[in-house]
């Protein structure tokens, strides 16, 4: 006989105590998807959103906003100063001064108090504009060939002005929280199931949300903020009739871009023409009603 006597295989299991199994096999999970977490997490969901749920004032539309407005505006003034440390910002000229008019002059009609505005001219290719909370917003110049005139760059700009008066990215962190949450609860909710369908199951869950959730609700921030814009422009004396034709000219300008608006944080140029055909009537009217009548 050997020397050795044969060491049984070992398996650790929760408890992480060392324990033998048959045939020196390692115990399979085969335990069913536990439900209880997933309730839990629909309670405390429902809790969540209706203590931290407010109201766009312009829409009427409920919101969830888990941080305070001055949080917000901290984070916005960070980021945008971060930003602009390493981008090329114009600090005159003709299109600087435009875009401070412009841009002050759509702040002023929304009413908003408590936001320190500020716009910038970044020189870059991109087709783009941005903006932060706290009322920091951006144009990339790259897009003025698309804006072509001062109706079109208000609409622009009316658009990231009432992303910043919607408080659009407070939103989206609580979102993004509550999906986080959500991924947990469903991960305690298949623990005990083998990890095929582990994968599986998780795997589903988080194209579910990315899909059926988050996507969504990029793509109808976009809307409230061309609909918010929209007013903004037409309380500003601008010509609200300029935005399809934004749209028309940036679908010509993005015609390679194939991603379906399913698949899409932003609705496509086709919907957001037929929105603001929709909404024409009422900017008209609200333009008539601040602005008399004077000509476009």
């Amino acid at each position: 006989m050997s020397r050795y006597r044969r060491i049984p295989q070992m398996a650790f299991g929760r408890d992480g105590i060392g324990r033998r199994m048959g045939r020196g096999m390692v115990r399979k999970r085969s335990g069913g998807f536990r439900v209880w977490p997933i309730l839990l997490f629909a309670g405390f969901g429902v809790i969540y959103y209706f203590s931290n749920s407010e109201t766009n004032e312009l829409t009427g539309r409920r919101q969830m906003i888990a941080i305070s407005e001055d949080q917000e505006i901290a984070l916005g003034l960070n980021s945008y100063n971060q930003i602009l440390s390493q981008a090329p910002v114009v600090q005159g000229g003709v299109h600087y001064q435009k875009i401070n008019e412009i841009g002050q002059r759509i702040a002023a009609s929304t009413g908003e108090t408590d936001f320190t505005w500020e716009f910038n001219l970044i020189d870059s290719d991109q087709a783009n504009a941005f903006a932060l909370p706290g009322g920091k917003v951006a144009v990339y110049s790259g897009i003025l060939p698309i804006a072509k005139n001062e109706d079109g760059l208000a609409v622009i700009m009316g658009h990231e002005v009432a992303h910043a008066i919607a408080r659009h990215g407070a939103e989206r962190m609580a979102h993004q929280q509550l999906k986080q949450w959500g991924t947990m609860a469903m991960g305690v909710a298949v623990g005990e199931m083998d990890i095929g369908a582990q994968r599986g199951i998780m795997g589903a869950f988080g194209v579910g949300a990315q899909f059926g959730a988050m996507l969504p609700f990029s793509r109808k921030h976009e809307s409230e903020a061309d609909y918010m814009g929209l007013i903004y422009v037409a309380r500003s004396c601008y010509n609200p009739e300029e935005a399809p034709k934004v749209w028309e000219r940036m679908a010509e300008a993005s015609s390679g871009n194939n991603t379906s608006e399913f698949a899409s944080t932003h609705p496509s140029p086709r919907t957001r023409i037929e929105q603001f055909r929709e909404w024409m009537p009422e900017a008209l009217e609200i333009r008539k009603k601040f602005c008399g009548d004077q000509s476009f």
